[in-house]
């Protein structure tokens, strides 16, 4: 008895549908979908960083004006008292 024209049972699963099958060309837009969701996911999470990043330039900004604003009124406190301490 010859094994040739036994045919073989294998467990791979072939795809079926063509590019023009409904099935596949929706599984195809719900994969760009999710892809799409990702990046955008990606995006709102940069935007929030950066507006974070914004916010903490603004007020460390507002602290270095008053912190020189505040550095100027003591050099002319100083200057006064000197001055009176030579009188």
């Amino acid at each position: 008895m010859s094994h040739e024209n036994e045919s073989k049972i294998t467990n791979e699963v072939k795809e079926d549908r063509g590019p023009g099958d409904l099935t596949l060309m929706a599984e195809l837009h719900q994969k760009e979908i999710w892809e799409w969701k990702q990046k955008e996911s990606e995006y709102i999470q940069t935007k929030n960083l950066l507006d974070g990043s914004k916010r903490i330039i603004a007020e460390m900004s507002s602290q270095m004006v008053e912190q020189v604003r505040i550095i100027k009124e003591l050099e002319q406190e100083i200057k006064r008292l000197v001055a009176e301490n030579k009188k």
